[in-house]
């Protein structure tokens, strides 16, 4: 064969060259112009929503943030001394617990491998993530938003009038309830068998009652000494009993006697009371968990580099066609409202409409709220799995899939994703869902999405993480001052 001269050979690998560094140029040059197009857009959107960076809340006096953070992880706040604010909401965890209810005193076990102990009861409801809660834009707390207010206009809650004075925030008047509840930190006396006391045969005095127990009655603290709170009715007027008796376990201990002493200077020992703790637990919270510095946050404030091709077409959907922005609105991502999006049911139930929970009907008594619940916050959601108001979905994905769709979503769930033990709670009753979707949110989008819109938006939710929140493990300290271990068993 005859060979072609080098010269050819050399012509050609050239012009091949060149070839291919044109194309690339003009690639290059076609991308950034695309580039330049989708940030216009995006920043055309942002004139028009008024958008704007979250804001870092103003930091807390030191004293109190160590009291807090003191408190937030010492088991003393429970009645069985068994269960702290973080076996629900745990930074190891991006301040949850990962599992679809939570499981609180009498509970053993870490995260996801928790598991319910004996004659106890689940939480009816997922755990909250707690980031950013203690920015001054929140009115509400809890799924159905039970505790609204703030310091100034004052607070509803379930303590109504027994409320005390002197609360700082929404935050602060939330962290006093968690430890009223007996599922999730105050305990309540059971049964060898496991059958609950009736309510009216509680007395008033816990002390008394607790001396006096039938033959087979227990509920006991970790160290087998009887847990005084568990004996108190669930008349909201005792819950000044349940935190008077909890200031009276902490001061006790010399350790919370200088950590409440540093914090709170000016007031006398005698005049200390739960709401001074809690006050303590809302700014620990506002100092570890808050977090603005998101890719999200970054594009706000200008840099265009900081969202990829793929976040930035999330963002024009989630504020445009997708209609995710009507209720996640706001620096918060929330509109802090409450919708029915035809979450499935399943779980124990909550109070009166047990096994199914109303959601915010229970606080408005409007029949239209039947089902609703507060639009949750997106900072950081791409940790926090699963999500809803009792965790049914386990990745963004299925959430956006079921906004779509709610009815189909509603109408297939069968519940096979959900633990065994949550399986035979599950309400698909048809009645039950018909009921669900009387009051369906018109919020809703009314649009569909394929798979790469999808794949957008969820990479659009990805950028509201912030990259410092791999850094949580290190709040967890290494005691508390009543003694008892800081990890879960």
């Amino acid at each position: 064969m005859r060979k072609l001269p080098t010269l050819k050979k050399v012509t050609i690998a050239v012009i091949g060259s060149v070839l291919l560094i044109v194309f690339l140029l003009f690639w290059q040059q076609r991308q950034a112009a695309q580039a330049t197009d989708l940030d216009a857009e995006l920043q055309n959107l942002i004139a028009q929503q008024g958008l704007m960076p979250l804001a870092a809340p103003a930091p807390p006096s030191p004293a109190l943030v160590a009291l807090g953070q003191a408190l937030f992880f010492d088991k003393e706040l429970s009645g069985n001394r068994d269960t702290s604010c973080a076996t629900c909401h745990h930074p190891a965890l991006a301040t949850g617990d990962q599992l679809h209810l939570s499981i609180g005193t009498g509970g053993s076990g870490f995260g996801a491998e928790r598991r319910l102990g004996q004659n106890r009861d689940l939480v009816p409801r997922h755990a909250t993530e707690l980031f950013n809660r203690g920015l001054p834009e929140w009115e509400t707390m809890f799924w159905e938003g039970r505790v609204e207010g703030d310091a100034v206009a004052g607070f509803h809650t379930p303590a109504g009038e027994f409320l005390p004075a002197g609360l700082d925030s929404v935050l602060a008047a939330q962290a006093m309830f968690p430890v009223t509840i007996r599922a999730e930190m105050r305990g309540g006396w059971y049964s060898v068998a496991g059958y609950a006391i009736p309510p009216g045969t509680v007395l008033d005095e816990a002390a008394t009652y607790a001396q006096n127990l039938p033959t087979g009655w227990a509920d006991t603290d970790v160290f087998g000494q009887p847990n005084e709170l568990a004996a108190i009715p669930n008349d909201s007027k005792y819950f000044p009993e349940i935190w008077s008796l909890l200031m009276a376990r902490l001061l006790v201990i010399p350790a919370y006697q200088e950590l409440f002493r540093q914090a709170y200077p000016d007031v006398p020992t005698a005049e200390l009371g739960f709401q001074h703790a809690a006050n303590a637990l809302a700014a620990f919270q506002a100092q570890a968990f808050s977090f603005t510095n998101s890719p999200w946050d970054r594009y706000l404030a200008g840099e265009q580099t900081a969202l990829s091709p793929q976040a930035k077409q999330g963002a024009l959907l989630f504020y445009g066609r997708a209609g995710c922005a009507a209720c996640h609105s706001g620096p918060l991502f929330t509109d802090q409202e409450y919708h029915n999006i035809a979450a499935p049911q399943f779980g124990p139930g909550r109070d009166d409409f047990a096994p199914l929970d109303y959601g915010r009907y229970a606080i408005s008594q409007n029949p239209a709220d039947k089902y609703a619940f507060r639009t949750p916050p997106l900072h950081n959601v791409a940790l926090t799995a699963p999500y809803l108001h009792n965790g049914a979905y386990d990745s963004l994905t299925a959430v956006i899939t079921h906004h779509l769709q709610p009815e189909k979503a509603l109408r297939a769930f069968d519940g096979r994703t959900l633990p065994p033990e949550l399986r035979p709670t599950l309400q698909n009753y048809p009645v039950t869902l018909d009921d669900i979707l009387a009051t369906l949110s018109p919020q809703l989008p009314q649009t569909e999405l394929n798979r790469q819109e999808i794949a957008q938006l969820v990479a659009f939710l990805e950028s509201l993480t912030d990259p410092a929140t791999a850094g949580l493990n290190s709040l967890i300290p290494d005691s508390v001052p009543s003694g008892l271990p800081v990890g879960e068993e």
